[in-house]
């Protein structure tokens, strides 16, 4: 099997389409999923929210429903923030171990013609084109 890319000129083509094959260096790494961390940090913190709120004795001021919805409000937008920062060092990390190797980019263009393509029987005009007279006829 051989593994260098293949001539343009060797390959056959369809009819007037001209390939390109240009061999590049690329990184390659992983990333995290932002949102999943996000995510991750905002029910983490509903639950310490939920657990703060039954940890301590009832307040005579506040229900118990009026001080989970505080918590929960700030919990998860502590946790969201978290999240994301926990991402970034994720991210961080990972991209240490990037790899460098090595790709072809193949552009594949399509000649234009001189004449615009010829429209099916059945097949609706385009939109702002007229097809009968009286159209045009105030």
């Amino acid at each position: 099997m051989n593994d260098s890319p293949a001539d343009p000129e060797q390959t056959p083509q369809p009819d007037g389409l001209e390939e390109t094959v240009t061999p590049a260096e690329v990184r390659v790494r992983r990333s995290p999923r932002y949102f999943r961390f996000m995510i991750t940090g905002a029910v983490l913190f509903a639950i310490v929210a939920l657990i703060l709120t039954f940890a301590f004795p009832e307040n005579p001021t506040y229900d118990r429903g009026s001080v989970f919805g505080f918590l929960l409000a700030i919990g998860v937008a502590v946790g969201v923030a978290v999240g994301s920062v926990v991402a970034l060092l994720v991210d961080r990390a990972t991209g240490r171990r990037a790899r460098t190797v090595q790709a072809d980019r193949i552009d594949v263009r399509i000649p234009e013609t001189a004449e615009p393509p010829a429209r099916q029987d059945g097949s609706q005009p385009e939109p702002g084109t007229s097809t009968t007279p009286s159209d045009t006829q105030s």
